[in-house]
C-alpha cells in the first residue's frame, strides 16, 4: 500500500485535471456564480492520538474554519487521524489533490510520535533531508546541536519542502521560525497558540479567491419539527445560491432554533432572510441581542432614561449602585452571586454602572459565591458561563452566610461592601434599607441593596427586555432556586396539554407573585 501512495496521488491529480477541464467546458455554455468559477477550497487534517483519545480538545479546526472562511476559502472536510505514518500518508495523498489547500495540524516535534514530516514525504514518494536553513535556526535557538539528537528531527523535512516566513500583523516583524509546506500541504504545529500565530502571519497564502461569504442568522422561538417543512421548501427553491442550516438550541432562554443563511451574494442572502422571516409562523422570530454584555452600559442607561415604570426602577437601582461607587472603590466592592434571577439582574446592572464609570479599566468584576450543598448541575454550568461572560473574579466559599463572610474577610481583606439582590418580599428583608451594615456579631460589611423595591415581574421584565442570559431551570418551571434537596417545579406553572402530557411554563409567566416561593420546600 505504501509503495502505491505516490501512484495514487498522481492518478487522483490526473482525474482532478480532467474533471476541471470538463467542468470548465460545461461552464462556458451556462451561467455560474462567482463561487462556482473561482472556488478556493481547503481540507484540514488534525493529527494526534490525544485528540482521538479525548485527552485534548481540538480547537484548531474551529479556528481554521473561521479564519479560512473570512479569506473566502470553503473548507470541504475535516479529518482526525492518529500518530501513525501510514494513516497520515494515506490521508495526505487522498486529500491533497481534491482541494486547493490542505492544512495539517500536529505531529511536529522531537518525540517518537511526531511523524508528520516523514508522513507527508511518504505521501508524495519523497525522502527526508536535513534542511540547512532549519539547522541554522535550531542552532540559533538551542546552541550547538548534535546531528543525532532528537532536536534535529525538527530540521528533517521532505525533499521538496518550502519554508514560509510569516509577518506578525501587529508589529510588521517577520516571525523567526518558518512554516513548512510541501506542494499544497501546509504543515502547522498542533499547539493552538502557535498555530493561530502562524496562520494569522501567513493569511496571504490562502487569500485571493475574490469571494466574500455572507452570513445571516435568524433566531426562532418554535420547535424545529414545526418549521422543518417551510425550511425544506425554501432550501429547494434557493438551490445552491443560498445554504440554509438549522440548529436547535436547548440551552437558550430566548430561542429554540438558530437558522444560518450563507451565500457569496449579499443580495441573495438578504433576500433569503426576508423570505424566511415572512414565511415562518407569526411571532416566532426573535430579534435576539447575541452579546448583551458588550452593550450593557448603553442599553441599561437607555432603559433607565425611558420614563417607563421599569425604567424608573432601573434608574433608582443605578443611583444606589453609583452611590456605593462614590463611597467605595471598585476594589472594595463585590457582587453576591449564586446564579439566581435576582442576582443575575443585579450583576448586569452593576457591570453597566462599573463600565460607565471606569470604561478603560482592565480590572475584573469581583463576585462572591456561597456554594450550597447539592447544587443543580444546570446552575453550576450557568455559573461557569457567567464567569466567562462577565469576566468575573469569583470568590467561592462554603458554609453558612456568617461562616462564608468570615472566610472572605480572611481571604480578601480589601472587600468592604457586598451588593445583594435582595427584594423586600424575601424572608427577613422588609425593614432593610439600600445601605444596611451587617448585624452585630457578624463580619463587618456594608450590604448594598439596589433591588429592594423591585417586584418579581420587574426582575423578569428587566432580564428579558435586555436579553440577559439566566439559568435555564427558570424556563423549566422553577421560580425560586435553592439546592436539589429543597427545590422543585412550581405547581402554579403546571399545564396538561390536549394529549395528556404534563409540562411546565417558564418562570416569567407566573401570574401571582406571592406564589414565587411555591417551588421551595
Amino acid at each position: 500500500m505504501l509503495q502505491a501512495l505516490p501512484r495514487l496521488y498522481r492518478a487522483v491529480g490526473r482525474i482532478r485535471c480532467v474533471g476541471a477541464h470538463v467542468t470548465s467546458m460545461a461552464r462556458n455554455g451556462s451561467g455560474s456564480s462567482a463561487e462556482d468559477r473561482e472556488a478556493v477550497t481547503a481540507a484540514i487534517l488534525i493529527i494526534g492520538d490525544e485528540i482521538l483519545k479525548g485527552h485534548t480538545a481540538d480547537t484548531n479546526s474551529a479556528f481554521l474554519c473561521q479564519g479560512l472562511r473570512k479569506l473566502g476559502v470553503a473548507v470541504q472536510r475535516i479529518t482526525v487521524v492518529p500518530d501513525v505514518r501510514e494513516v497520515i500518508a494515506e490521508e495526505v495523498a487522498r486529500l491533497s489533490p481534491s482541494v486547493t489547500h490542505l492544512i495539517t495540524s500536529g505531529g511536529i516535534g522531537p518525540t517518537h510520535d511526531d511523524v508528520t514530516f516523514e508522513s507527508v514525504a511518504m505521501a508524495f514518494g519523497e525522502g527526508l533531508r536535513t534542511h540547512p536553513e532549519l539547522t541554522r535556526l535550531l542552532e540559533k535557538f538551542f546552541g550547538d546541536v548534535d546531528p543525532k539528537s532528537a532536536t534535529m528531527k525538527l530540521a528533517m523535512v521532505p525533499e521538496s519542502a518550502k519554508l514560509n516566513y510569516g509577518t506578525d500583523p501587529k508589529t510588521g516583524q517577520q516571525l523567526r521560525y518558518p512554516l513548512v509546506s510541501v506542494r499544497n500541504v501546509y504543515i502547522f504545529p498542533g499547539i493552538p497558540s502557535l498555530l493561530e500565530r502562524a496562520f494569522d502571519s501567513l493569511a496571504h497564502l490562502f487569500a485571493g479567491s475574490g469571494i466574500t461569504f455572507h452570513t445571516r442568522e435568524v433566531f426562532v422561538n418554535a420547535d424545529e419539527a414545526d418549521i422543518a417543512p417551510v425550511l425544506s421548501r425554501l432550501q429547494a427553491d434557493w438551490g445552491k445560491r443560498v445554504a440554509l442550516g438549522s440548529y436547535p438550541d436547548w440551552l437558550s432562554n430566548y430561542h429554540r432554533v438558530r437558522l444560518v443563511l450563507d451565500s457569496n451574494s449579499v443580495e441573495e442572502v438578504e433576500r433569503a432572510r426576508a423570505q424566511v422571516e415572512e414565511e415562518l409562523p407569526k411571532g416566532s422570530i426573535v430579534r435576539l441581542i447575541t452579546d448583551p454584555v458588550s452593550i450593557a452600559t448603553e442599553e441599561v442607561y437607555s432603559l433607565s432614561n425611558s420614563g417607563s415604570p421599569l425604567g424608573e426602577k432601573v434608574a433608582a437601582a443605578l443611583r444606589t449602585i453609583e452611590t456605593a461607587l462614590d463611597q467605595y472603590s471598585a476594589n472594595e466592592i463585590c457582587v453576591g452571586f449564586n446564579g439566581g434571577k435576582d442576582c443575575t439582574a443585579l450583576l448586569h446592572l452593576y457591570y453597566a454602572a462599573l463600565k460607565r464609570r471606569y470604561p478603560d479599566s482592565k480590572d475584573r468584576v469581583k463576585a462572591l459565591y456561597i456554594r450550597i450543598m447539592s447544587p443543580f448541575p444546570e446552575m453550576e454550568r450557568f455559573l461557569q458561563d457567567t464567569m466567562k461572560r462577565y469576566d468575573l473574579d469569583l470568590v467561592s466559599v462554603e458554609g453558612s452566610i456568617r461562616q462564608a463572610l468570615s472566610e472572605v474577610q480572611e481571604r480578601r481583606p480589601e472587600l468592604r461592601a457586598v451588593l445583594m439582590g435582595t427584594r423586600r418580599t424575601d424572608p427577613y428583608s422588609r425593614t432593610l434599607a439600600p445601605f444596611s451594615p451587617t448585624d452585630q456579631g457578624w463580619p463587618d460589611y456594608m450590604r448594598v441593596n439596589p433591588l429592594l423595591d423591585w417586584t418579581y415581574h420587574d426582575i423578569w421584565s428587566f432580564l428579558r427586555t435586555l436579553y440577559v442570559p439566566y439559568c435555564i431551570l427558570y424556563d423549566k418551571g422553577y421560580t425560586s432556586l435553592g439546592s436539589m434537596d429543597n427545590t422543585f417545579r412550581n405547581p402554579s406553572l403546571k399545564v396538561v396539554d390536549g394529549r395528556g402530557v404534563t409540562r411546565y411554563r417558564p418562570a416569567y409567566q407566573l401570574e401571582k407573585e406571592e406564589e414565587e416561593r411555591n417551588s421551595r420546600a
